[in-house]
């Protein structure tokens, strides 16, 4: 009998945790060390087929991303009323759920990324090169085009009675409500990416990794919540460069800009917040 449990003592203890979970991990006084920033140019990615195949899961994402979403705005715009559709509730969780879905799927070969606004926002805090922030920029936008110009093959007519899911500033709201909107949107977006992707926390919290695209989709479902209104809601500008081109009337190139530069914009105070002084990165003591 001794010996059996000694067995199994020393089974129970043979493979101890790496790190420690919940509560014991917040009392260990060893910081994270920080992973060595990005190359500002890596020359060696152009040779790598990682480096295609991760943008082309960002142009397949992207592509998704704007053929449902697009979609469902569609069906909301023709329904005789609100109360006969999913209505905006409907559209932000369209929006939000295939962030979610898209995330899980593509975070493990490009990042999921799905929006150049996430892009700029970790290339500025130097989590991918110059080249790869570009590279994904670009598929993101050609995906966008693709998904939106699928929508109006299926109902040309219906895409181009209804606006065709293009963003500009709704009546009522002046160009600087409307890019003010699109800052903070995008900044709670891309904060909660950094949040929720966050290496600090991920050695410390397993569970984390897996919930990740939850809180990133949820945000998104959120931000819509608010700024549909306002905006139709763009804080993506592949999303808002894909659905102006396929609809391509006047007044959805008005107000483009603002779903450009607000999304960048809101992007860096993200990237500077959390950087600066949510992780301090700027005052740690390099040894």
């Amino acid at each position: 009998m001794e010996s059996k449990e000694e067995d199994v003592n020393v089974g129970a203890n043979k493979f101890p945790e790496r790190q420690p979970i919940g509560t014991a991990a917040q009392t260990e006084s060893k910081d994270y060390k920080e992973p060595p920033p990005a190359p500002f140019f890596e020359r060696g990615e152009l040779k790598s087929w990682s480096f295609y195949r991760a943008g082309i899961a960002e142009f397949i994402a992207t592509f998704l991303f704007l053929y449902i979403t697009v979609l469902t705005v569609m069906g909301v715009k023709r329904a005789p009323n609100m109360c006969a559709s999913v209505g905006i509730q409907g559209i932000a969780w369209a929006f939000g759920g295939m962030i979610f879905a898209l995330v899980y799927c593509t975070a493990g070969v490009s990042g999921g990324h799905i929006n150049p606004a996430v892009t700029f926002g970790l290339f500025l805090a130097r989590k991918l090169s110059l080249t790869r922030a570009l590279y994904y920029i670009i598929m993101q936008c050609l995906g966008a085009i693709c998904g939106a110009g699928v929508v109006k093959g299926f109902q040309p007519g219906l895409y181009q009675a209804n606006g065709g899911g293009a963003n500009v500033v709704a009546h009522g709201y002046t160009k600087g409500s409307g890019l003010g909107a699109e800052i903070i949107g995008t900044f709670v977006l891309v904060y909660t990416v950094f949040s929720a992707t966050d290496a600090k926390r991920s050695a410390r919290d397993s569970h984390v990794p897996i919930l990740a695209p939850l809180p990133i989709g949820f945000a998104v479902f959120l931000v819509h919540l608010a700024t549909i209104p306002i905006t139709g809601t763009g804080i993506n500008p592949a999303r808002s460069l894909g659905a102006a081109i396929i609809y391509n009337k006047g007044h959805a190139w008005d107000d483009h800009w603002i779903f450009w530069v607000g999304p960048f914009i809101g992007a860096a105070l993200a990237a500077l917040y959390h950087q600066i002084v949510i992780r301090a990165i700027p005052f740690k003591s390099k040894t």
